[in-house]
């Protein structure tokens, strides 16, 4: 079980590696919060379905659904609709790079919200080489606008990454403090999270013009196929499963593969120009990363409630 359970940790850092080139393809028919409520569309169909056929869904647990809807803001309609703005201004290569930060942003909202996370030498280290990679990406010395061809970044493209990330962080911190103790099923939850997203954004989205999107066959499948089922739907259901067979921070891993992979689907599949400042600023960012996770502290309650803070 544990050889498919590493297989699906891989399957996965490829699966949201390349979301990234999707959301770009998307865009240049559709809007961003089109692309954010499509996404979430198809990958709540999947999700519902394994739900129940599992049984997942019980309506005593609409008790709790001021959490659930919180969650859809902040793990879904808020981060989705970021990034897939972040992608539409920038090379989907630094796009990608940039979402390596995200558990940089979940530690320093930890450290402000959650009494049980502890700095450490380490990890403060850590956090600190991340975000100057994030800056060396964003190069705010330059010129906003330039062109992206020539090397230049849209610092309103990294403002939004930088947002949605920071967007997730806020999430999980959330759950720590509030889901956490609710003892809900992770599938339930993702099923309640993204059905509850998907109602946001159909109220939100303006559809004008939404159906050119599938004028392109290529596109059309990145966005149902790879952002949808695979990168919404499918990658919920592979992350649970790694952890529950390889352990909630083994789990937590899987964040460094996607920035890798985004970087070399730009480059090697798409064409896109790699700056060797960018190359320095990922390694910054990973090197980060695997600092603030394995430097961090916490303070246990229990067993249980320090594993799951965990995930």
């Amino acid at each position: 079980m544990k050889t498919i359970a590493y297989c699906a940790f891989v399957l996965l850092g490829v699966i949201w590696g390349s979301n990234f080139i999707f959301m770009k393809w998307a865009a240049d028919y559709i809007t961003p919060q089109q692309v954010a409520f499509l996404r979430v569309v198809f990958g709540f169909v999947p999700l519902l379905v394994f739900a129940v056929i599992r049984g997942e869904i019980r309506i005593r647990d609409m008790r709790y659904i001021h959490h659930f809807v919180v969650m859809a803001f902040l793990a879904t309609a808020i981060y989705y609709f970021a990034f897939a703005k972040g992608a539409a201004l920038l090379l989907s290569s630094v796009a990608g790079m940039l979402s390596g930060a995200i558990p940089l942003f979940t530690f320093v909202t930890a450290l402000l919200f959650l009494r049980e996370e502890r700095p450490t030498p380490k990890s403060l280290i850590g956090v600190a080489l991340g975000f100057a990679g994030v800056v060396l990406i964003a190069r705010p010395w330059q010129l906003d606008g330039a062109q992206m061809a020539d090397g230049g970044v849209s610092l309103v493209g990294t403002a939004y990454m930088v947002g949605g990330a920071l967007s997730v962080g806020c999430s999980f911190v959330y759950a720590r403090k509030f889901i956490t103790p609710l003892k809900l099923s992770a599938v339930s939850l993702s099923t309640y999270q993204i059905g509850i997203a998907t109602a946001i954004f159909a109220i939100a989205t303006d559809y004008t013009n939404i159906d050119a999107v599938f004028s392109d066959p290529k596109t059309a499948l990145g966005l149902v196929v790879g952002l949808g089922i695979l990168g919404t739907g499918l990658a919920y259901i592979l992350y649970y499963f790694i952890v529950a067979n390889l352990g909630a921070m083994a789990a937590s891993g899987v964040t460094y593969l996607p920035p890798l992979v985004a970087m070399a689907v730009g480059i090697i599949l798409v064409g896109e120009p790699l700056a060797s400042l960018d190359v320095v600023a990922m390694m910054a960012i990973l090197i980060g990363v695997f600092l603030q996770q394995t430097g961090k502290r916490i303070i246990p309650v229990t067993k249980e409630i320090s594993e799951n803070k965990a995930a």
